[in-house]
């Protein structure tokens, strides 16, 4: 869709927001910080939207985001602290600034220097916090916030890794449970190395990890209806049986 078809449907999603903002008692009520939870999970749906390929609920999740956008633009342009138009203008300069192999002369031999040359962009920016960690949000899920903290101790130079995962996973085994500061010690070090494995894989280790236990509910669902189907109930089987019912439902 050409650049100037686009801006009908976005100048009607802003005029709808305003009167929303005008109209509707509930929208009326929120600020930043009241609308902010409902945009985190609206984030969240995209996610996974795209994680299953599911085009018709991505279209979806993405309108859901981007009147997110407007709700909270049209808040700040309530304080006179900007508008919609200046949150895409600021953007637009952003993107262009840390593009510069795209904008500028900049060279790059793939998306690892992107990523480098990114964050070193960042740190020169007007406003960021100083250091290596500098506005790595402490508030993001684990396994992002894990993520976020190895790549910037990569591309800030330092090249020591950690633990391998079947390393991690190893010492689990050994661990005693009635330790508490160590089980927890262990249980982090194994997922710390897990999210550093999703991050040299490129995966994402959230949406990979949320895959994983959807794919273990589903197989125990399916164990729990073909017990059903045998016309015993889910409690009143033995953990044998349970085991037996949970293999079957794990074959292909």
């Amino acid at each position: 869709m050409p650049a100037q078809d686009a801006a009908a449907p976005l100048v009607a999603l802003d005029e709808l927001t305003r009167r929303l903002r005008a109209e509707c008692p509930w929208d009326r009520e929120q600020d930043a910080r009241s609308i902010v939870p409902h945009t985190v999970e609206e984030a969240y749906e995209l996610a996974d939207a795209a994680n299953t390929g599911d085009d018709s609920k991505l279209l979806d999740e993405l309108g859901d985001v981007l009147f997110q956008v407007h709700f909270l633009s049209l808040l700040l342009e309530e304080r006179g602290a900007g508008s919609l138009a200046e949150v895409a203008e600021h953007v637009h300069r952003k993107l262009v600034s840390r593009h510069p192999h795209v904008f500028g002369a900049v060279e790059v031999a793939d998306a690892t220097e992107v990523l480098a040359n990114w964050d070193e962009i960042k740190k020169d920016e007007a406003g960021r916090e100083p250091g290596i960690f500098g506005e790595v949000p402490e508030n993001l899920p684990g396994p992002l916030y894990a993520r976020k903290v190895q790549r910037r101790a990569k591309t800030a130079g330092l090249r020591v890794d950690p633990e391998p995962v079947s390393a991690t996973a190893g010492a689990l085994e050994t661990v005693d449970p009635e330790d508490r500061d160590a089980a927890f010690t262990a249980v982090g070090d194994a997922l710390f190395a897990g999210v550093d494995a999703a991050r040299r894989l490129r995966v994402d280790p959230e949406i990979a990890l949320r895959a994983a236990a959807d794919r273990f509910r589903a197989r125990v669902e399916r164990a729990e209806k073909l017990g059903e189907t045998s016309g015993t109930a889910w409690e009143t089987l033995s953990d044998d049986q349970r085991r037996d019912l949970y293999a079957q439902a794990s074959k292909p």
